[in-house]
């Protein structure tokens, strides 16, 4: 039996307490003790003062000293005893802190997946830097009266519906706004109980991407294409191999050994050039995929914004083996920051999903969701598309006229009739890298387009968002780029 310590003075000259402190008083004790105890200045098993004599030689309130002394008990730091004063709990040392000149010891390593995840590439902008930012819409034009007001009537009168975990596959009524919106605007044949809501697009691929591929599965991905989705297929274990994209002669689908788990394609908008796949194109894609008996991803990256004709319909819609995965997101539709995207599986996939969102968490809030249903069956979404593509229109002839103007002998701008960004080549010589860098010393946020490269030689040049910026912000921030490119050329 362990004998009882002897018994030493209590270090009262340790704790003090501020009255003008914010911190409540028996808080202040509570940290007092607490270093007392991990000190060791008394030994395990020595008795604390009782709580009358600590209140008089503090001049506290007794029962500012009964709630130090009870938390201390409900960590474990003290141990009450019946009739007696509570004693010290002989604790672990535990951890040591070293002394500041030593260098600290290192961490564990992060498992091999876990230096994929830390090892992709990160560009989502600064606040207040929208010139350029890829694929970023005009926020400002957004209308958030309208969308304040169907948040505020759902949260209202949402009911327990809207407010626990429900529905993980997104809010029926969105799914059927959605899947009635998908067929109108897209062409995309699909029932509700095929849409699967998710926070973003991104999120569906990360999803996916676990769901399809084992390590050293082959996924074919364009070049250019889509690092965020890229990312998602590497950190899966899978190895990418390039189906070559150009702004001449399209997608070349000679298929490269081995034949493919999985294919990505932006066919509507391929991202990052902007062009639109060709029907023959199309068609050959289907074909490889049913000889290979592989998945196609189908990312509507923004078909939507098209300047030159109408929307095209989806690969999704000329499906007849159940195989097109189709990915879409409200991000630049409405703003990033909702957070909201979808994808259209197969009947098959569907039908079990259900598991996979429960174990990951991926699943919208409820309450946004119903509020963009309401957003979308009012008529709000589609009044607010027809707007933004005639202001996307005017901001895509300005950007272009302004850059061909200022910079027409450092840059080519591409021919693009498809979305809210354009690829702008640079003039041999110029390292896309360094411009990004020397932009973003002057608040540009620019995408190297060598970024977008990962099994050919990059081309150097530079993906520049338009739609975010009006006149003024278009003509200023060309200015600074110019001083930016300017910069690398010496």
């Amino acid at each position: 039996m362990r004998p009882h310590p002897k018994p030493q003075p209590f270090p009262l000259d340790t704790l003090t307490v501020n009255r003008s402190s914010p911190e409540h008083l028996s808080r202040q004790l509570y940290h007092g003790l607490v270093a007392i105890i991990r000190s060791r200045a008394l030994p395990p098993g020595s008795e604390l003062p009782s709580t009358r004599a600590l209140a008089a030689e503090l001049g506290l309130g007794r029962n500012t000293i009964v709630a130090a002394y009870d938390q201390l008990v409900t960590e474990g730091y003290l141990a009450n005893r019946r009739g007696a004063r509570p004693v010290i709990v002989d604790l672990p040392e535990g951890p040591r802190e070293s002394p500041r000149e030593e260098s600290p010891a290192p961490l564990r390593s992060p498992s091999l997946r876990g230096r994929l995840l830390l090892s992709q590439p990160y560009h989502h902008g600064r606040p207040g830097h929208v010139a350029f930012h890829p694929g970023m819409p005009d926020a400002q034009s957004f209308p958030f009266g309208v969308w304040g007001r169907l948040v505020a009537r759902r949260a209202s009168h949402g009911g327990e519906t809207l407010f626990g975990t429900y529905d993980v596959t997104g809010h029926p009524a969105l799914k059927e706004a959605i899947a009635g919106y998908l067929f109108s605007a897209r062409g995309v044949r699909c029932r509700p109980e095929q849409i699967v809501v998710t926070t973003g697009a991104q999120a569906a691929f990360d999803l996916l991407a676990r769901l399809l591929l084992d390590p050293d599965d082959t996924v074919w991905m364009e070049e250019p294409g889509y690092y965020g989705a890229k990312a998602a297929f590497t950190v899966a274990g899978a190895r990418i191999l390039p189906i070559a994209v150009d702004q001449e002669r399209g997608w070349r689908l000679d298929p490269p050994d081995p034949l493919p788990r999985l294919i990505y394609v932006t066919p509507a908008c391929q991202h990052p050039l902007g062009i639109t796949m060709r029907m023959e194109e199309r068609l050959r894609l289907l074909d490889i995929a049913e000889t290979a008996n592989s998945w196609v991803i189908e990312d509507d990256f923004d078909g939507e914004y098209r300047f030159q004709g109408r929307p095209v319909p989806a690969i999704q819609s000329m499906d007849r083996s159940g195989r097109v995965i189709y990915v879409g997101t409200f991000a630049k539709l409405l703003f990033p920051a909702l957070r909201l995207g979808f994808m259209v599986l197969p009947p098959e996939l569907a039908g079990r999903i259900v598991n996979a969102l429960s174990t990951t968490g991926q699943f919208a809030p409820l309450l946004l969701q119903a509020a963009l249903a309401d957003f979308i069956t009012e008529g709000h979404m589609s009044r607010h598309l027809k707007r933004m593509r005639r202001i996307y229109a005017q901001r895509r002839q300005l950007f272009r006229d302004i850059v061909t103007e200022r910079l027409r002998d450092e840059i080519t701008l591409s021919p693009a009739e498809a979305g809210i960004q354009v690829v702008g080549y640079l003039k041999e010589g110029i390292d896309d890298i360094k411009v990004g860098q020397a932009a973003a010393k002057r608040a540009i946020n620019v995408s190297p387009l060598s970024k977008y490269f990962q099994n050919t030689a990059p081309t150097q040049g530079l993906v520049l968002g338009y739609a975010a910026c009006d006149a003024a912000q278009t003509r200023d921030g060309v200015e600074r780029l110019a001083q930016a490119i300017g910069e690398v050329l010496g």
